[in-house]
């Protein structure tokens, strides 16, 4: 747990630490994403890819990536005195997705990690947090050479209610992934707002 001794002396602040999720296809940057964001040496457990893992790993528009998260990562940051996020990043791959239920209990909210030339590859994330009700975002990482394509564009090939945040972003610049944790958190705050609500008649 982090306390810092805030201005003028006052008492040390024990921040709120909240569990966000970064979830996305095999490839897509979230071992990537959650080490530019973190303020300590993130946890990676990443293992190289072998000849015996091809036929179940697909690598396909991946050729040139020679390792894998097997287990999650995890870093990470300090938004503001009273405020830590914890990121945990999920394995890419289908046959580690049993770990995925461990790794969102207690979560706040999720980025699902979207890449434009491989959109189908984060429909399994999109529908699992959907499932769930954990509110998400989706970052779209903007890989060099990759076609850019306006937020609405995505929306409308996901399939994403309206209320989902689609966020632009480099998973390698830690304000560009600053800015869409922000946006998981607001999002999250915003849907448990309106579950309090009472209903109208």
């Amino acid at each position: 747990m982090i306390f810092k001794r805030s201005e003028r002396g006052k008492a040390p602040v024990e921040p709120v630490t909240l569990k966000i999720l970064v979830a996305g296809g095999f490839g897509v940057g979230k071992t990537t994403l959650v080490g530019a964001v973190s303020e300590i040496k993130p946890l990676r457990t990443e293992e190289s890819l072998t000849e015996a893992g091809r036929p179940v790993d697909d690598t396909s528009g991946v050729s040139g990536k020679r390792t894998t998260t097997v287990a999650m990562d995890f870093g990470r940051i300090t938004l503001r005195e009273d405020l830590v996020l914890y990121v945990f990043g999920t394995p890419g791959q289908d046959r580690f997705w049993f770990l995925w239920d461990e790794l969102a209990t207690g979560a706040l909210g999720a980025v699902v990690l979207a890449d434009t030339r491989r959109l189908e590859d984060c429909f399994a994330a999109v529908d699992y947090f959907e499932r769930r009700s954990i509110p998400f975002v989706v970052g779209v990482n903007c890989f060099d050479g990759a076609s850019r394509y306006p937020a609405e564009a995505v929306r409308q090939a996901l399939d994403l209610d309206p209320e989902v945040p689609v966020l632009l972003c480099d998973a390698r610049e830690r304000q560009s992934v600053k800015e869409v944790l922000i946006g998981v958190v607001e999002h999250a705050m915003s849907a448990a707002a309106a579950a309090r609500e009472p209903a109208t008649t």
